[in-house]
């Protein structure tokens, strides 16, 4: 991956820092490493038939493949990935440049001038250093089309390792409760081949409604006060506009449908292939809760905590739908992106029942 002179965002840059402030692998002998690797690629294979029996979906063969990758490779898959969802923005800021329109204050175009696109990239090599020892699994839908048409699965396989170490969990088992969650991404997004150019459409709309100048003249005035005064939330809810944050909130329906699905699948499948599931769960539960200040404070300001609460709400939507009307009849929710739930329904799926089955 290069980055051209006159591009916005160093990618090179962002992938190199990253990787250096990732957290070091675990000391784990090269054995046990193979053994990991090759484990994590067979049970992602046989949560696919798992998936698919409990829920119905199933997914085209051969179709988004899945690579198990340590924490630099991780970085370097998502930094090509940001690169394909900030196509359209950097493509509006372009055009708002040539047109004249873009007039930042003099210390911002100073900076601009002296670092330009490497801060950027530093920002977002800091972010994915932070994220590269957390996440353990990521189903990516933007992957460059030469790299992976369909998207593809990966499985950061140091992580699994340490996570499973660090709450005392048989090896075996957390790796496929961990794979049974992360296929359902794979297949959700494979059985319904409408849905990443749905999500890539919200992206392209969200781009559309970005003002450059205003987010360089008031953009951190506006993230401090919101901090000074208590605000919850990640930066997008700080710096949204009204529009703005009329898309996040639909994208934040469909990420809660997927997540809160995928957590169902994991906990429907888990009890009947995994003996040590219900412990797995709570410790990684405890975990969670057990994060540090510092910790919550990063998570809350990039979105972390929105996500944990896209689980929990999305898995109760999921539970409800079901019980009320059966898993096919749930499946609606796949046929076209108007069967979608609102952020609204998720916290109301009677709503969302009443709406698509009358």
């Amino acid at each position: 991956m290069t980055s051209s002179p006159g591009a916005a965002i160093d990618w090179d840059l962002a992938a190199r820092l990253g990787s250096r402030l990732a957290p070091p692998a675990p000391d784990v002998p090269a054995a046990q490493v193979a053994e990991t690797v090759t484990a994590l690629r067979s049970d992602a294979a046989r949560s696919t038939g798992l998936v698919a029996d409990f829920t119905g979906l199933v997914a085209p063969a051969h179709a988004a493949p899945v690579l198990v990758v340590d924490r630099p490779r991780w970085i370097e898959a998502n930094t090509q990935s940001f690169a394909v969802m900030m196509e359209p923005f950097l493509a509006r800021l372009a055009e708002r440049s040539a047109e004249g329109g873009i007039q930042p204050p003099a210390v911002v175009r100073r900076a601009t001038t002296a670092v330009g696109s490497r801060v950027t990239g530093a920002e977002l090599g800091v972010l994915l250093g932070f994220l590269s020892g957390k996440v353990l699994g990521q189903f990516d839908p933007f992957a460059p089309a030469e790299v992976a048409p369909d998207g593809r699965l990966l499985l950061v396989a140091p992580n699994v390792w340490q996570v499973a170490e660090d709450i005392g969990a048989r090896h075996a088992d957390f790796r496929l409760w961990v794979c049974l969650h992360e296929e359902t991404h794979r297949v959700q997004f494979t059985a319904v081949p409408w849905l990443r150019e749905h999500l890539r459409g919200q992206v392209d709309a969200l781009a559309g409604t970005l003002d450059p100048t205003s987010v360089l003249e008031d953009g951190l005035s506006r993230v401090v006060d919101a901090v000074r005064n208590g605000a919850r939330g990640s930066l997008v809810d700080m710096l949204g506009s009204p529009e703005q944050r009329e898309i996040v909130d639909r994208v934040t329906g469909v990420m809660s449908l997927l997540e809160g699905h995928a957590d169902v699948v994991m906990d429907g499948v888990g009890p009947s292939v995994i003996p040590t599931v219900r412990r797995i769960r709570k410790a990684f539960e405890q975990r969670r809760d057990g994060l540090g200040f510092l910790d919550r404070l990063v998570r809350r300001m990039i979105g972390l905590d929105a996500k944990m609460a896209q689980y929990r709400d999305g898995a109760a939507f999921v539970r409800h739908v079901v019980d009320r009307v059966g898993m096919e009849e749930f499946n609606a929710v796949w046929a076209s992106p108007d069967h979608l739930p609102s952020k609204a329904e998720i916290a109301d799926p009677a709503a969302w029942v009443a709406r698509v089955h009358g």
